[in-house]
């Protein structure tokens, strides 16, 4: 059985694909920005990069309400 060499570059690699999520967030979903901004928050290398993930989390949740108002139909119910 041959063992593969442990990967320690893979936290590096996140960050840097979260930070091209981040950098292009017009063709991303809410849900993949949600989990970039997470690992930038955890792992970016800044405080102020680390504080402005925050904040695109605070305007990517507060669209939420919006979006669950736009699925539903004109008497109230939700489409199914």
């Amino acid at each position: 059985m041959k063992i593969k060499p442990r990967n320690y570059t893979w936290p590096a690699d996140r960050v840097a694909e979260a930070r091209t999520v981040i950098a292009d967030v017009a063709h991303h979903s809410d849900h993949l920005i949600r989990l970039a901004c997470n690992v930038l928050a955890v792992h970016g290398e800044t405080a102020a990069e680390r504080e402005d993930v925050r904040v695109l989390l605070v305007v990517i949740d507060a669209r939420r309400p919006l979006r669950q108002a736009q699925r539903r139909d004109d008497d109230g119910r939700a489409k199914r």
